[in-house]
């Protein structure tokens, strides 16, 4: 079925092009009313063609009006200031489209929805534990997913984990020398972080530490049994924590290609770089130098004692996937921080003549008020603390109001609505924007919160009980009969949903969605407060338990969207 907004698309395109069929004319922009008032639907396509056409607005609006084709869809249309038309939508129509988008899929043809799209995101380093400074790739990153999911994509979720690099000849050390097995045993993730910290002190009096650390490393790199061994080991007992994570969050990926998965191909793609001419040798070192106007600094992509870099890593993704996959586009979703370094490997595979659409979605950092988090300082929050913490709040409320409910409804509902406050707490924001970490702030309960959605979701489901244990069968057969300006307000706003998803997917921003939702339960429980759904003639209630049960399935479905879910009781 044709999204709203294309369905009256295609009424105006038949009109025009029944008036001004012989004219390249600029594309018919269909736009959301900004007030009731203006209607439900607005275009200003009669001010952008005026000169096109040869004619003043309004009058092209009025011929537009005049000439209307016939349509079960638009009630009436009218010509406002110099030259906008708004567009009012036939009751009927909207109850119509509402309970026929619960019964059959949207139509996003019009999409380019060929081929692969790659999410790169998450990426945590082996043998360190996730803190709160992950927290932003991963959930933005599932969102940006679940979107391209819901809207027919073939998605390819990777988390591109941080499992080679000089520190595993330090953690090698470490583990041999320092390691509390019984420690090591109960939480290997912690023992590991804190060998590697003791490496570094111990380093300090005794240098010759970091040459053993190299010579381990290098032995690891050259295939060394046992140090291959215990490489391995490491980054099973960090995946198997992080899965942990991962499983609280709802967060799924399809491959997790690390940095050790490129590292054969480095090589390649650095001689690929000498042989085009593209990087050059400079005091020993391989170096991509850019011309004067893409103002970026160089890029080394090779040490000169061999080492490769995260640019040469990054490169040689770039040509693995473009050699696997029929790529749509890639995501990548990193902090603020890292826009030059993308700038720099971006332009080099364009450079190699990769014609791979790329896309940095960058974000704020999330900090405390006096700074960025920092390990040295001892002030990360890690990922783990925070979910607690969360489902510990959570947990307070849900006993002191409902303290008949059995432990493990408590425990399932604490864990739901916890989590849930944290993810929207971030997702609601503009991820452009910087997030100063408030406890208070960020495990919020109330104002445009997930809890507040979650309750208007649950609330929904006690009206759809009470109705049926009245004998009332709610279903999407009934007829759905919109009068009150209150039930046309939410019905057009349900209407919009598959709008805001498509412009989340467009500009990479889940805060949207939040957005939208925020506003769709606002729009219900007015709704709600003023047209009464229960003690109501057959008809009426069940109407109005029909677009209650329809905007709850929104609210469900957009939640989804973001990675939390819904309870039927709180």
């Amino acid at each position: 079925m044709l999204i709203i907004d294309k369905e009256i698309f295609s009424l105006f395109e038949q009109t025009i092009k029944n008036l001004y069929g012989d004219k390249e004319l600029k594309q018919i922009e269909i736009t959301i009313a900004t007030n009731e008032k203006f209607g439900d639907f607005q275009t200003n396509f009669a001010m952008m063609n005026s000169k096109l056409i040869g004619n003043n607005p309004r009058a092209i609006a009025q011929a537009i009006v005049n000439n209307f084709v016939e349509n079960d869809v638009i009630e009436k249309l009218e010509i406002a200031g110099p030259g906008f038309i708004n567009i009012f939508l036939k009751n009927d129509y909207l109850g119509n489209l509402l309970k026929k988008s619960r019964k059959e899929a949207y139509d996003y043809s019009f999409l380019n929805r060929k081929g692969d799209v790659i999410i790169d995101f998450s990426s945590p380093n082996i043998a360190k534990r996730m803190h709160i400074g992950h927290l932003r790739s991963t959930i933005i990153g599932d969102a940006i997913a679940r979107v391209y999911r819901f809207l027919g994509y073939h998605v390819v979720a990777d988390n591109h984990i941080g499992d080679w690099g000089t520190q595993f000849g330090k953690l090698i050390i470490g583990y041999r020398k320092w390691l509390d097995k019984e420690a090591y045993n109960e939480n290997p993730i912690e023992e590991l972080e804190r060998v590697y910290v003791q490496f570094s002190k111990e380093s300090e009096e005794h240098p010759e530490l970091e040459e053993e650390a190299r010579q381990e490393l290098k032995k690891l790199q050259d295939g060394d049994a046992e140090n291959f061994a215990l490489w391995k080991e490491f980054i099973k007992v960090s995946m198997d924590e992080y899965a942990k994570l991962y499983g609280r969050l709802d967060v799924h990926f399809d491959t997790f290609y690390g940095e050790s998965f490129y590292h054969n191909m480095m090589q390649s793609v650095v001689e690929e770089l000498v042989e085009k001419n593209i990087a050059v040798e400079d005091d020993g070192a391989k170096v991509v130098f850019f011309p004067e106007e893409d103002n970026l600094f160089p890029c080394i992509v090779q040490k000169k004692d061999g080492a490769f870099l995260y640019s040469t890593s990054d490169i040689a993704t770039v040509k693995f996937r473009k050699d696997n996959y029929d790529i749509n586009k890639i995501i990548y979703l990193t902090d603020e921080r890292q826009q030059d370094h993308f700038k720099q490997f971006f332009k080099i595979t364009d450079m190699l003549g990769w014609n791979v659409p790329k896309y940095h979605i960058w974000f704020g950092i999330m900090r405390f008020e006096d700074g960025v988090f920092s390990t040295r300082k001892g002030n990360v929050i890690r990922l783990e603390q925070l979910l607690d913490e969360g489902k510990k709040r959570a947990y307070d409320i849900v006993n002191e109001k409902n303290p008949n409910l059995s432990e493990e409804e408590k425990q399932n509902i604490s864990e739901v609505v916890g989590v849930g406050a944290i993810k929207y707490a971030d997702l609601s924001q503009n991820r452009q924007s910087p997030i100063i970490f408030e406890w208070n702030k960020i495990l919020s309960f109330e104002g445009n919160t997930a809890p507040y959605l979650q309750y208007s979701y649950a609330r929904i489901q006690s009206i759809l009980r009470k109705a049926d244990e009245e004998g009332k069968v709610i279903d999407y057969s009934k007829e759905l009969v919109i009068e009150d300006k209150l039930e046309k307000a939410l019905a057009n706003h349900i209407a919009t949903f598959p709008m805001a998803v498509i412009k989340a997917a467009d500009t990479f921003k889940p805060n949207i969605i939040a957005d939208y939702l925020f506003e769709l339960a606002k729009k219900f429980n007015s709704f709600y407060n003023n047209c009464p759904i229960l003690n109501q003639d057959d008809e009426t209630l069940v109407s109005r338990a029909l677009l209650a049960k329809i905007a709850g399935d929104t609210i469900k479905d957009g939640l989804s969207l973001l990675g939390i879910e819904t309870l039927d009781r709180m």
